[in-house]
């Protein structure tokens, strides 16, 4: 009898969610930020034996008792309290996130989770190295919030939603090969690699949060995909190692630049959407695990992926 492969293929996720979620994993969360800023100034020398990672030697005392104290940080503090008054939610989502992590990579430790506030660093809202995951809260208040003076595209996605998607990205480049190829065909396939890494670990997050799209950016990108592809090829750029090419099509940005009228209508990063599509594309057409996916190269990828873009 034929089974159409649709079928078997949804029939195999169950069982690997069903399989995942009878998993046990218990992961703390440190809520250091508490303990900082909740910490009389002449307890300080306790939590720096206990944390002494996040504090570097050459800095005087003076810089973190003036810290505890200063009216600005404390209001950033009451405002994260605010937003996170309990470890509920954080502790379900990483221990749901974990689940799947050890399922396709079942040698990871399981980490400890710790909060901080820092200095609004939206490069590195989060940090996983091995058996520990850094949070750092002040960047997930929420984009309309008042401390937020950064650029709309940017502050879009600091959101608590955003949490767990930062998470797998800082875990993807730790597990991912380094990307040597400087063609653009390769940075989309990168970038596809790690989106398709979301989907997986988090297969119950809207899809437009795992690209840090609005409902209505993903949905420009649905409807002109074969626009943006055929463009690509039109102008012969998915061979070209123009490294300008990076932030007008890979990177965050407000925008794609195609130089056309088309430029006001589009999100940024829509070279990233089609390289999400072409793994996509690959990992349906080819039997292969997620681990040889990170080890396979972008051209085989792409060659063997018979990707076609959506009407």
């Amino acid at each position: 009898m034929f089974i159409p492969l649709f079928f078997l293929s949804c029939n195999q996720k169950s069982k690997q969610e069903s399989a995942i979620a009878d998993a046990s994993i218990e992961i703390g969360v440190v809520r250091f930020d508490k303990i900082f800023f909740e910490t009389p100034p002449d307890q300080l020398q306790k939590i720096k034996m206990e944390f002494p990672f996040f504090f570097p030697e050459g800095n005087d005392d003076a810089v973190w008792i003036e810290k505890m104290q200063n009216p600005l940080w404390r209001e950033l503090y009451q405002e994260v309290q605010k937003k996170y008054p309990t470890n509920d939610k954080l502790k379900a989502d990483f221990e749901s996130l974990f689940k799947h992590i050890q399922y396709y990579f079942p040698k990871t430790k399981t980490p400890k989770v710790i909060t901080v506030i820092s200095e609004m660093d939206y490069d590195n809202k989060v940090i996983y190295a091995d058996s520990l995951v850094i949070v750092s809260l002040e960047m997930y208040l929420g984009k309309e919030h008042k401390f937020y003076q950064f650029p709309k595209y940017i502050k879009q996605n600091f959101e608590e939603n955003q949490i767990m998607p930062d998470v797998v990205s800082s875990f993807y480049k730790k597990v991912s090969p380094p990307n040597l190829d400087k063609k653009l065909l390769g940075s989309m396939v990168e970038a596809g690699k790690e989106l398709y890494m979301k989907e997986l670990f988090l297969p119950e997050a809207p899809v437009n949060e795992l690209i840090g799209y609005t409902p209505e950016q993903l949905t420009w990108c649905e409807e002109n995909e074969s626009y943006i592809w055929r463009y690509f090829i039109d102008k012969e750029l998915l061979y070209s190692d123009d490294q300008k090419l990076i932030p007008r099509f890979i990177n965050p940005a407000p925008f794609s630049k195609f130089y056309l009228e088309i430029d006001n209508e589009s999100p940024g990063k829509v070279g990233a959407y089609i390289g999400w599509q072409i793994v996509n594309s690959y990992m349906k057409n080819n039997e292969v695990s997620l681990q040889q996916l990170l080890q396979t190269n972008a051209q085989e990828i792409f060659k063997k992926s018979k990707y076609k873009p959506k009407k």
